[in-house]
């Protein structure tokens, strides 16, 4: 490259290098401002000297030519910029390096990886290593980082997995005062609800609220945020299913804990004739499902011992392999038009929710003659919660899903419904239901592996009443970007999800939510040190 200056300094020129025959001429209009334009040409030049000595110096590093700082400019004959190739000028062997696997096995016990960034740095300036050498450590260092990843990740999820599985001690110590005051205190063995107010429980003009649970704290949650934040506490009338084991300490709290005007109904379910008498579907299926799901792929170990497989996958699996998937409460809500023959339409409940405003206008919404009023989630601003169609529960490389199921059909969410009673008897919702749990059974869990929501989006498939999302906000259990703001605005709250607010892993800044509704002060509370943080 030349720069030439005439004597009169009227003109400034620079040649580039060869190749090009075109030559930027500065003219310059009067002697008057010719030391300015001589300046800006100068600093120009300037300018470009150093970016090509940079082009020129990354060219060096590259390694495979070798050639003068100025002879670089020209070297290959296609389009350029300023003699510099437009494609990449990685050199192959990186890329081949980097494309080669690299098995576990020949990463264990190595020493000489680097950890970290920064001694990887400190390695390669101080090792001088040709491109080959720098693509087979930066290969080892970050398949090492990946591998850690992985495991580090999968032990999160086996932590969560237990801590989601197991009762809390404070929980279980509140189960067994209770069971203890019920049997010592008469007051504690109340009948729920008063005689006088009996006739109320098949009273079609109360509004009627299920909550099937055997969580006595998420139980009062649920029933307290209920009957607060009604227009009309007079004409709620909630009935709490639980089981055997938990009813006494159920009575008992509820019986030293009312909340009147509000009419709460507790009963077990050996108290309903329909449930003892003959064979109950759901408890055959039961049976069936939880001696496939005791040897459902080896257990947790076999599962997390699995190499190939993303963390999101095994998370998954060890879902399936959650108690609460084979509890009889998360089964019982397909047999309300049973259990609740003289009631026309109830809202059913799930534990793990916070009522936040009056639910009375549920009653108003018209159903279109639907079952199930619940609200859709395959839209909406989240798109990690409410992208959910069928194809996210349903599993539809199975020729029996397949062939009956349209993948990109909405779902919708279980947790507060509204259930049409006297429109669910005219159907077979309830022998739909119990056909495909037994399909899944029998294809051993190939049609689905969680919980009772893939059976119930097939059973309610064509009866289901799309209802505004601000009744029903989910994801609480699982999404941790959801802000306070926005789940304090929803209606109905849903710790759908491993983070259930009375486990030590609930998200810090939803968990207010639901223990505004706890009071830290009443006996049982304190004794059993159940704390708000």
């Amino acid at each position: 490259m030349l720069l030439q200056i005439s004597p009169s300094l009227r003109h400034v020129t620079v040649l580039p290098g060869k190749g090009l025959k075109e030559f930027i001429k500065v003219k310059v209009a009067s002697r008057r401002l010719s030391y300015r334009m001589l300046f800006y040409s100068l600093l120009f030049f300037t300018f470009l000297l150093r970016f090509v000595f940079v082009l020129t110096a990354v060219d060096n590093i590259d390694g495979e030519n070798k050639c003068s700082s100025i002879g670089c400019l020209g070297k290959k004959l296609r389009p350029k910029i300023l003699g510099r190739s437009l494609e990449s000028n990685v050199p192959e062997v990186i890329y081949k390096i980097l494309d080669q696997p690299l098995g576990k096995d020949e990463l264990e016990q190595r020493t000489d990886i680097p950890q970290t960034l920064e001694e990887f740095m400190v390695l390669i300036k101080e090792g001088g290593y040709d491109a080959k050498t720098f693509a087979i450590k930066l290969r080892e260092m970050v398949t090492l980082m990946e591998q850690r990843t992985r495991e580090a990740k999968i032990q999160e999820y086996l932590y969560r997995h237990v801590a989601s599985s197991s009762i809390p001690k404070q929980l279980h110590c509140l189960g067994l005062k209770l069971a203890n005051e019920h049997t010592n205190n008469a007051a504690a063995r109340l009948q729920l609800p008063s005689a006088e107010l009996v006739p109320a429980l098949v009273d079609n003009n109360y509004f009627h609220y299920v909550l099937a649970s055997d969580n006595v704290l998420a139980a009062s949650v649920v029933a307290t945020s209920l009957v607060r934040n009604s227009l009309q506490p007079q004409k709620v009338v909630l009935h709490v299913i639980t089981d055997r084991k938990t009813y006494y300490p159920m009575q008992a709290w509820f019986s030293l804990h009312p909340l009147s005007p509000a009419i709460i109904e507790v009963k077990a379910l050996h108290h309903f004739d329909w449930f003892t008498k003959g064979k109950v579907p759901v408890l055959e299926a039961m049976e069936k499902d939880q001696n496939v799901r005791s040897q459902f792929r080896g257990g947790s170990s076999a599962i997390v011992a699995n190499t190939t497989e993303k963390p999101r996958a095994i998370a998954a699996k060890l879902q399936t392999l959650s108690p609460k998937y084979n509890s009889v409460m998360n089964h019982i809500r397909i047999h309300l038009p049973e259990l609740f023959s003289s009631l026309s339409k109830v809202v059913f409940l799930d534990d793990d929710i916070v009522v936040q405003t009056d639910l009375s206008p549920l009653w108003d919404i018209d159903m279109n003659g639907k079952v199930n009023g619940a609200v859709e989630t395959c839209s909406g601003e989240d798109k990690y919660v409410m992208s959910k169609r069928l194809k996210s529960y349903l599993n539809f490389s199975h020729p029996l899903i397949s062939q009956n199921f349209d993948p990109n059909e909405c779902a919708w969410a279980y947790g507060m419904n509204i259930f049409d009673l006297d429109a669910w008897r005219k159907t077979n919702i309830s022998s739909t239901y119990h056909y495909w749990v037994e399909q899944n059974i029998k294809s051993d869990l190939s049609l689905w592996q969680l919980g009772t929501l893939p059976p119930g989006l097939i059973a309610f498939h064509g009866h289901v009443h799309s209802i505004d999302p601000f009744w029903h906000m989910l994801g609480l259990g699982y999404q941790e970007s959801t802000s306070f703001a926005d789940a304090k605005g929803a209606g109905v709250i849903h710790f759908n999800g491993r983070a259930k607010p009375w486990l030590d892993i609930a998200f810090p800044h939803l968990r207010p939510l639901w223990t505004k509704y706890i009071d830290f002060s009443d006996y049982f509370i304190k004794s059993c040190h159940i704390k708000a943080l």
